[in-house]
C-alpha cells in the first residue's frame, strides 16, 4: 500500500509543478517534495519537470544533486547518488531488470541490483544505466552510453555501448 501511495505522491508532485519554469528555485522546491519521500535526501537536490520517478523509497541522494529535463529513474532496487552528482538530458537509471522464462522475458522474475553513481560524477546526456551499475567518485559517463556494471577507478571518462574506459583525467 505504501508502495502505491508514493507512487500517486510522485504523481501529484509532477502534476502540481509540471508547468512551472525549470528555474533553481523551483527546482530545488521541487526536489523537496520528492525527498520528503526518499530513503535519504541531501539538501539542494533540483529536479527537472519532466523528471519521472518511480519507486521513490528506494532512492538515496546526497546534497547538490541536479536531474536534468526527461530523466527516468524506476528504482527497483536502490538507487543511489552520492553528493554533486549530476543526470545529463533524457538519462535512465533502472535497477531492475529482466530474465527468461519459457523462452520468454514477458514473464521472467525480476531481477534486482542496486544502482550506484559515486560523489562528484557528471552522467552525460541520453545514457542509460540498467541493474548493477556503478560509477566512483569523480567519473564521466560520456553521452549516449550503456553501463550495465560496476566500472573500477576514479577521475576517468567512461563510454560507448557498452560503457569501457576512454581516458584518465588528471585530478585538479
Amino acid at each position: 500500500m505504501k508502495h502505491k501511495l508514493l507512487l500517486l505522491y510522485a504523481w501529484l508532485i509532477w502534476l502540481v509543478t509540471f508547468f512551472l519554469p525549470d528555474i533553481p528555485f523551483i527546482m530545488r522546491f521541487r526536489g523537496f517534495l520528492y525527498g520528503i519521500a526518499m530513503k535519504r535526501c541531501g539538501e539542494n537536490l533540483q529536479v527537472s519537470s519532466s523528471v519521472i520517478f518511480k519507486n521513490l523509497e528506494n532512492c538515496s541522494f546526497g546534497r547538490d544533486v541536479y536531474l536534468a529535463p526527461n530523466v527516468v529513474i524506476n528504482a527497483i532496487s536502490a538507487v543511489t547518488l552520492e553528493d554533486e552528482v549530476m543526470i545529463g538530458f533524457n538519462s535512465v537509471l533502472v535497477s531492475g531488470n529482466h530474465s527468461v522464462f519459457n523462452n520468454s522475458y514477458r514473464f521472467g522474475a525480476s531481477i534486482k541490483t542496486p544502482v550506484f553513481i559515486g560523489k562528484g560524477t557528471w552522467v552525460g546526456a541520453n545514457c542509460t544505466l540498467t541493474a548493477g551499475a556503478s560509477l566512483l567518485e569523480c567519473n564521466i559517463l560520456a553521452a549516449n552510453s550503456v553501463l550495465s556494471k560496476p566500472v573500477v577507478g576514479s577521475s576517468k571518462v567512461f563510454g560507448g555501448v557498452p560503457a569501457k574506459l576512454i581516458k584518465s583525467l588528471e585530478p585538479e
